[in-house]
């Protein structure tokens, strides 16, 4: 991570030192700046877009005004999902998009995602030679001219482009629950559906600029799952509040671990020949039982670092066209650059359509594997590879697990946190093994809560 860039973006508290009006300004500059470094000879567009927090408005505005003052051109989405903007870099060839959202934090957060002229997020490079750029620009003292933008329909470009892959009135007879998270897709995700013709169950669709994520949502899917099963739904549906995000529950209104939903899509994938390279990309986060399902239909698991964005540059790298994490970030690359919960949803209600299977029947397809996870809140993050008894117990587990279970111990990137996890094929050895590393940890490192 970056001096202002962390995982997926800028992300803060609206108000803190680096999720605020000047400090948008300077990033609009220093992008506007880098835009004309990159391609000095053509007049530069930047796509914009926002969710529903309150502080959006206020955020754009001083971003478009970074943007005129270096001569780009901004044509303002306003509310749409984060997908919804990368798909318009493409459509109206554009330089650059930037969405204005901090995903499902809390209303407090604000944040700015940004693609690249491919709708691609931005890769370290970039980020870097940006954080130098904002570094040098500095808030003018005079009064600013006001923030000049074009309006550009966004939202509607983006329905069509999803409505467009199923026909007309093809969910006639289905009934769904969709929690839009009072966000981004509070608007357009039930705009496509009431195309094809489901009855729909609205949970999350009132925005009012202070209740995105506010106990609905992808972080909150109890109620989905309590309003399945009250409509006799076939599927519940949950965004979180920019869109790119995807939770399911089947019809009995169990949650669907997201795992298994990325182990649905790669299995059947692999049995009809459409998953390239027969690869899978998954992060060290996903469960060992998914590697075990995708190598038992032909193909294998890719796993790289934690961030969608690791998950996408791998997928180009290697040729893969479906990847994802378990945190509902869903990437079909031949259909969208980007993860976008809308058209994973689409994705696992044609694969039932086509199967005339329920969910229920469909989440066989995946076992995940016992997994026991522990954070360890500690006073300091020394290197782990200095902790000499953490690292020889890992190896000594590693080893008795084999090719049936796998350790991750990891730092958090925000939070002074020793993160623990331990994966096997069998319980009480995934306990065993979890209480061992515990101990040694707690052993080289000075730990104050668990």
């Amino acid at each position: 991570m970056g001096k202002y860039f962390g995982t997926d973006g800028i992300r803060g508290q609206f108000g803190g030192a680096h999720i605020n009006p000047e400090f948008a300004y300077r990033v609009g500059a220093a992008l506007g700046r880098y835009l004309q470094q990159v391609n000095p000879d053509t007049p530069q567009t930047v796509i914009l877009g926002r969710d529903t927090r309150v502080s959006g408005q206020v955020l754009s505005d001083a971003l478009t005004q970074g943007f005129n003052s270096q001569g780009v051109h901004v044509h303002d989405s306003g509310i749409v999902p984060t997908p919804a903007v990368a798909l318009a870099i493409i459509q109206r060839q554009a330089d650059l998009g930037v969405a204005i959202t901090a995903s499902h934090n809390p209303s407090t957060d604000n944040g700015i995602k940004l693609f690249n002229q491919l709708g691609h997020k931005l890769n370290d490079a970039t980020e870097a030679d940006i954080e130098t750029l904002i570094d040098e620009m500095v808030f003018p003292s005079e009064t600013l001219p006001l923030p000049q933008a074009t309006e550009f329909d966004g939202a509607s470009l983006y329905i069509d482009s999803v409505r467009s892959m199923m026909e007309q009135n093809c969910l006639r007879g289905w009934s769904i629950v969709l929690d839009t998270a009072n966000g981004a897709t509070a608007e357009t995700s039930p705009a496509v559906f009431k195309r094809w013709g489901a009855d729909l169950h609205l949970l999350g669709n009132n925005p009012d600029g202070e209740n995105i994520n506010a106990g609905v949502g992808s972080e909150y899917p109890i109620a989905l799952g309590e309003a399945v099963r009250a409509h006799k739904a076939n599927i519940g549906i949950a965004h979180d509040g920019d869109g790119d995000r995807l939770v399911v529950c089947d019809e009995k209104g169990a949650i669907v671990d997201g795992d298994v939903l990325l182990g649905i899509f790669g299995v059947h994938a692999l049995r009809t020949g459409a998953l390239s390279e027969k690869t899978l990309v998954s992060t060290i986060q996903s469960n060992l039982g998914l590697d075990a399902a995708i190598k038992a239909a032909g193909g294998r698991v890719d796993r790289v670092d934690i961030g969608d964005r690791n998950v996408a540059e791998r997928m180009r790298a290697s040729g893969s066209n479906i990847g994802g994490e378990n945190s509902g970030h869903i990437i079909f690359s031949d259909f969208a650059t980007t993860g976008d919960g809308l058209l994973a949803a689409v994705k696992i209600i044609d694969l039932m359509r086509q199967l005339q299977k329920p969910l229920s029947e469909l989440v066989n397809e995946v076992q995940l594997f016992p997994q026991q996870t522990l954070n360890l809140i500690v006073a300091e993050k020394t290197p782990l590879a200095q902790l000499r008894t953490l690292t020889d117990t890992i190896t000594a587990v590693e080893a008795d697990f084999g090719e049936e279970g796998r350790v991750l111990v990891r730092y958090s990137g925000t939070e002074p946190k020793l993160r623990l996890l331990v994966e096997g094929k069998h319980e009480e050895a995934v306990s065993t093994a979890l209480k061992a590393i515990e101990r040694a940890a707690r052993n080289d490192l000075n730990v104050i809560d668990s």
